[in-house]
């Protein structure tokens, strides 16, 4: 595998974990929206990974799929049910007094965000290490 190819495939990651924090910072900001524009409490995002294949590799008799990185393959909507409050007072109440607040859970949010900003660390250690070693090529060649 080339430096280029590891630069490819940290990159995504890159991408890929950047966006996974970006929902996590969003699940948390949303975290008491009990109304939003399409009607009742907002609903965690998560994001679901695939990899990137590349062309197959011939690997002596057999043929194998090479990965590539990793893409966003989508963004789901949990669908567990929202949490009920009690609070009459609130305007979002319900004619029982209830209030639907979002599915989300911040220590759930904030491990995932630690998660994320972990795999993002990796990758870019991981380019730092490619760049290196590049280098050290290069000094290799000029002698």
């Amino acid at each position: 595998m080339g430096v280029f190819s590891v630069l490819r495939i940290a990159g995504s990651a890159l991408t890929a974990q950047r966006l996974r924090m970006t929902v996590a910072a969003s699940n948390i900001a949303n975290a008491e929206t009990t109304n939003t524009p399409t009607g009742g409490p907002y609903r965690r995002t998560s994001v679901v990974f695939s990899p990137i294949q590349q062309s197959p590799l011939s690997v002596g008799a057999r043929t194998e799929s090479a990965a590539g990185g990793v893409q966003v393959h989508s963004m789901i909507q949990d669908q567990a049910p929202p949490r009920m409050v009690h609070d009459p007072n609130n305007p979002d109440a319900d004619p029982d007094g209830n209030v639907a607040y979002p599915n989300v859970d911040l220590v759930t949010e904030m491990s995932d965000m630690l998660a994320a900003s972990r795999a993002y660390e990796a990758s870019v250690t991981m380019i730092n290490v490619s760049k290196s070693m590049a280098q050290k090529a290069l000094e290799i060649g000029r002698l």
